[in-house]
């Protein structure tokens, strides 16, 4: 089965990140963690995206703030699918400045973004990736989408009583 890779430009992005590791691993998903900073550790930037997909990964989830150069970066070297989650950040304008640098990708480097803080549907889309072709991860994904069905429908019920 291939992994996650969840990345992030500093330890102050875990807890939006730790989202995207706890609904993966309720998935059953294995996944690596790590920093990997754009602007800080550019040489271990370049040899992670240079070789993520030779050590098993599929997924790739990069956590950024500010400038928010990191899922772009990843994005320009590596052949997996980056997936980028903008991240308010204590030196950022309202968290915008995260979500267009990640979603302002040129024309030949995707990036997938999700929403400002979004690291757990970052979590949720890279299983669905994952689940394209793998039936046991898509079973699982069929089973959180039913859950939830369950709990909206349990919702209206309770408003009715």
């Amino acid at each position: 089965m291939s992994k996650v890779s969840i990345i992030m430009g500093s330890t102050s992005d875990l807890p939006v990140m730790q989202e995207a590791i706890d609904i993966l691993e309720q998935f059953g998903i294995e996944t690596e963690v790590d920093i990997v900073s754009a602007h800080r550790t550019p040489e271990k930037l370049f040899d992670y995206g240079k070789n993520a997909h030779t050590r098993g990964i599929g997924v790739v989830i990069a956590g950024a703030g500010g400038a928010a150069h990191l899922p772009g970066m990843v994005a320009s070297l590596s052949p997996l699918p980056v997936i980028g989650v903008p991240v308010k950040s204590s030196n950022s304008i309202d968290g915008w400045d995260s979500v267009l640098s990640i979603l302002q990708m040129p024309g030949g480097v995707p990036v997938a973004t999700v929403a400002l803080n979004g690291a757990k549907n970052a979590g949720i889309l890279a299983a669905q990736i994952l689940g394209s072709s793998d039936i046991k991860i898509q079973d699982k994904i069929l089973s959180y989408k039913e859950d939830l069905k369950s709990k909206v429908i349990e919702g209206a019920k309770s408003l009715k009583k």
